[in-house]
């Protein structure tokens, strides 16, 4: 009998604005406007900024909603 063990990679929580910016498919600089905005929250870990991925989440739920609210 054999077992196979499946390593999972922990889950990432905090993005890097570049890697925020590449799973929205925009550019940094559109995502610093979305953050300066507030439309997209950032924090501050040290001097680094970080945007939780929760908030990244809530952001595209929020414009899936107002897209949807338009469509009616």
């Amino acid at each position: 009998m054999s077992q196979t063990t499946q390593i999972q990679e922990p889950r990432q929580v905090m993005l890097t604005i570049p890697e925020a910016a590449q799973r929205l498919s925009i550019g940094r600089s559109m995502l610093y406007e979305l953050m300066a905005s507030g439309a997209i929250e950032s924090v501050h870990i040290g001097r680094l900024r970080r945007i939780p991925l929760e908030c990244l989440n809530n952001f595209v739920d929020r414009c899936r909603h107002e897209q949807q609210g338009r469509d009616l």
